[in-house]
């Protein structure tokens, strides 16, 4: 049984796999400085320094941005 007061429902909108593709490599790039911060974590280059931490810590938040980045355009409706 359908309600009379709604609205049909469209079929989503196809997206451009171009755009799909460069979310992606953009995401790609974001993940490097995260990748980059881990390695100087682990290389015990940024030990006690706060201004080294605070430097990791912004990088690993890039990171974090990238992977929602490629998340995203993913997993975005209409694909």
């Amino acid at each position: 049984m359908s309600e009379t007061g709604a609205p049909p429902s469209r079929p989503p909108q196809q997206r451009s796999g171009c755009v799909t593709a460069l979310m992606i490599v953009a995401g790609v790039i974001l993940l490097l400085p995260g990748l980059c911060a881990l390695l100087f974590v682990f290389a015990g280059i940024a030990k006690t320094a706060s201004d080294d931490l605070q430097f990791v810590a912004a990088c690993l938040l890039v990171a974090c941005l990238g992977v929602a980045l490629i998340w995203w355009a993913i997993r975005r409706p209409g694909s």
